[in-house]
Parts: structure tokens; sequence; C-alpha cells
């Protein structure tokens, strides 16, 4: 901005050069057009006389026209030498005078120019500036000499200076106000932008809670209300982050220690009842498999989020992918005597990755399962609701709180940490499902009364737009 307004200053300050000049073109032109035709008027006068040697009428014409016009007049002949001088000063002098050599020389029939004069001035000795304006003499013999005009331009010259003196004094004070004006202003709008680059190298230190002043309008404004949304999502995801990192290792720490437990006592009671040791043993395999879940789950959100999960699509008729699943958890319900029915509208079609929906499925009516309690029903309904397909998986457990439900799809998470132990939850399980349901352009919404029940509903696309349908 400060270099702007010094652009500016400087443009005044042509502006006002080039403003001056045209003055000064201006007048000059309207000076030399006065003179000019004023000399050329009079010149057909004066050249009958000097033709004639009219001395008296060719002195009084001159001496009345040089006090009309306001300057002097003198004649001078071919060799340019001064015969008639209103002044009578210069009788005989030769005068060099460009203007007078150009019209003698045959180049132009008038001539024009403005001198500075020093002590030799054909004026007076306070003239500093003087016109020469000359005009030829013609005679029926040819040119007869030259009849010269000298004025003072020293007003003229005097108020053009004037003139310029004055315009770049304004054109000074335009730019040094414009200067001052760029730094006043560069401060008031450079000021956020250093606040909120001393938040940034804040942030950049490690310090996520530091928050950019929120202040003015326009660009400004938005960009640190963009700054602080970032800034609050930067710092949710490393609390997040640490929070998996803690959970993660909880959750690997907590198999490793038992299996550890369990191993000591097999090895360093050496006379250990055979049924004993045998149930060691299975509770060792029990939690390795355990800890073959959550690594295995591990990877595979670990997957989704590197965006490295490819989807294969493909028409699913979903009535039956929901069938293939009950019947594959069939005899986990049998041994709690739980029944899972499903209602259908008889034909639904999707595009989606058969694979990963199988898995949501699966997911959804386990967890209802493990959280129902024993000879309870499992309701899985299917509707389609304009272009989407849903599908409702409905428990009658104990229900989730509402202050556990916006946090039931983050990883490791666990209403009844107990309980989910028990049933050999990890915590992951609703993860997955909630980003397998991304993947699939839907989303997924939970329901839940405590001591009632939970219904998990998945929105889907029934067609992928941009996917190929095998």
């Amino acid at each position: 901005m400060l270099v702007f307004f010094v652009i500016i200053g400087v443009s005044f300050g042509v502006m006002a050069s080039r403003l001056t000049g045209f003055v000064s073109d201006y007048l000059y032109e309207q000076r030399i057009r006065e003179d000019s035709l004023s000399l050329e008027r009079l010149a057909t006068t004066v050249a009958p006389l000097f033709q004639s040697a009219a001395s008296d009428a060719l002195n009084e014409t001159l001496q009345s026209s040089g006090a009309e016009l306001g300057g002097r007049l003198m004649v001078l002949d071919r060799d340019g030498k001064v015969q008639f001088d209103s002044y009578a000063r210069l009788m005989g002098v030769r005068l060099d005078i460009p203007e007078v050599l150009t019209v003698l020389g045959g180049d132009a029939p008038s001539a024009y120019g403005i001198h500075p004069l020093g002590e030799n001035s054909v004026l007076s000795d306070s003239a500093a500036y003087a016109s020469y304006c000359a005009a030829r003499l013609t005679g029926t013999r040819g040119t007869l000499g030259i009849l010269l005009y000298v004025s003072t331009v020293t007003e003229m010259m005097q108020s053009l200076s004037d003139v310029h003196r004055q315009m770049m004094m304004i054109a000074g004070a335009a730019g040094f106000a414009a200067i001052l004006a760029a730094i006043i202003f560069s401060h008031i709008l450079t000021k956020p932008i250093q606040s909120l680059t001393r938040t940034i190298q804040s942030m950049g230190k490690g310090d996520l809670s530091v928050r950019a002043r929120v202040s003015g309008s326009g660009e400004i404004r938005n960009l640190a209300m963009a700054y602080n949304t970032m800034a609050e999502q930067l710092e949710q995801l490393d609390q997040s982050r640490n929070q998996f990192v803690s959970n993660a290792s909880h959750e690997l720490k907590t198999p490793m220690t038992t299996m550890k437990i369990l191993l000591e006592n097999v090895l360093y009671q050496p006379d250990m009842p055979q049924d004993l040791r045998q149930e060691f043993l299975q509770d060792m395999n029990h939690e390795i498999d355990r800890l073959t879940d959550i690594v295995s789950d591990l990877l595979t959100l670990t997957r989704m989020d590197a965006g490295n999960t490819k989807m294969q699509w493909e028409t699913i008729d979903l009535p039956m992918l929901v069938q293939d699943t009950i019947h594959l958890l069939d005899p986990a319900a049998e041994q709690r005597r739980q029944s899972i029915v499903l209602s259908s509208p008889g034909s639904l079609s999707l595009t989606a990755d058969g694979a990963k929906l199988s898995q949501v499925l699966y997911n959804l009516i386990e967890n209802a399962m493990k959280y129902s309690p024993d000879g309870e029903k499992i309701l899985i309904r299917l509707s389609q609701s304009g272009k989407d397909a849903v599908i409702a998986v409905e428990d009658h457990g104990v229900g989730i709180a509402p202050e556990d439900q916006v946090h039931v799809f983050e990883r490791f998470y666990r209403v009844d940490k107990a309980r989910s132990r028990e049933t050999g939850g990890n915590g992951l399980g609703l993860s997955i499902v909630r980003q397998l349901v991304l993947l699939h352009h839907g989303e997924i919404t939970l329901t839940s009364e405590l001591g009632k029940g939970s219904t998990f509903t998945v929105r889907l696309p029934l067609h992928q737009e941009g996917e190929i349908t095998a």
C-alpha cells in the first residue's frame, strides 16, 4: 500500500509538470498567433512607406503602432541593418537575431522566438525575456527588408513560473498526504494480519488452543474466521489423535497383559492340573484372537483414512444380502434364543460394494445382538425413500444415554466398558461401519432411549453417480 500511494504521489508530480507544459504551450501559441497576425497586417502598411522612403510617415506609423502594441518596432534592410526604430536607439546597427536571419534567408515569410535578455537588451535594462517577431516587407521590387517587433514577455514567463511552482507545491502536498495516508492505512490494515501471523506462529510452535482476534470486516475478518475454524478442527483432530493413541495403547495392552499373566502361571506352575492348564491356554488363545481383531480393525480404519480402499461397485439385491448376513448370525442368535426378523418391501436393488455393505450389516446386527437381552427380537426394516435405500436395525436392549449417543461412532468409545469387554467389543466396530457408509456416499444415524433399545438407520443412494454398474 505504501508503494501504491508513493506511485500516486509521483503521478501527481508528473501530471502537474505535464499540465504546466500544456499551459505554457497554449500561451506561447496564443502569443505567437496574436503577434504574427498584428505584425503581418502592419507590414502591408509599412512596406509602401519604406519603399517610397517616406521617413516621417514611417516613423510616425512605427511609434503609434509600437505604443498600441506595447512593444518596439524596427525596420531592417535586406542586410539586417536597422533603418527605422520606434525607440530611435539602434539606427544603423546590424541585428544578427535568428528570427531576422530566418526571414532574410527566405526560409519563411515570418519567424517568432522568445529569448532571455542580458545587459544589451533591445527593450530595457529591466527586461528579462523578450519575444522577437519578424515579418518580411515585400514591395514591387521583391523583398525590401524586415519588420521586427520586440516585446517583453517577462510577465508571461513569470506567470508560467508561478503556475509551475504552485502546481509542484500542490503535487508535493498531495504526494506527502498520499504517503502519510499510506502509512496510516497500511498500519490499520496490516495490524490484524500481523496479529494473525503471530497467532499462526504460536500454533506452529504447538499451541493449538490459540485463536485469532476477529474484528473489522471484509477479507481480513473472513481470513481470521477461517483460521479459527481450521485451528479448532486441528485442535479437535489432535485431541482425537491423542485419545486414539491412548485408547489403542490401552486396548492392545489389556490382552497382552492378560496373556502374560496366564503364560507366567503356566510356566511357573509345572505341576498345574491339566484341565486348568488347558483352560489357561484357551484363554490365551481367546486373547490372541481379540488382539488380532483389534489390529485387523485398526488396519482397516487406517486404509480407509488414507483413501486406499477400492470399491467394487455392482448391483446388489438388498433383501437377499440381508438374508445371507442373517444366515451367518443365526447360530449365535440361537444360542441366546434371539430371533432376527426382516421386514422388506420385496424387491430393492442398489449400486454398492457387496462385501463392504455385508460388513456394515454384519456389524450392526451383531452389535444389536450383543446389547439385547436373551430371548429378545432384532428387527431389520428395509425401505425406499426417494432415491435412497433405507436400512434400519432395531434392538430392544438397554439403550444409549443422550450424552453418549454423539460419541458412539468414535474409535474405541464404549458406552459400558465392562459389558463391552464381556461381549468382546473393542469400540471399533461402529467406526468401521460409519466409514464404510461414507464410502458408499451415505449416512448413518442413531436414535435410542434408555431401557427401550436403539435403532441404527443407514441411508444409501440407490445409484452411485459416475460409477459403473456391474
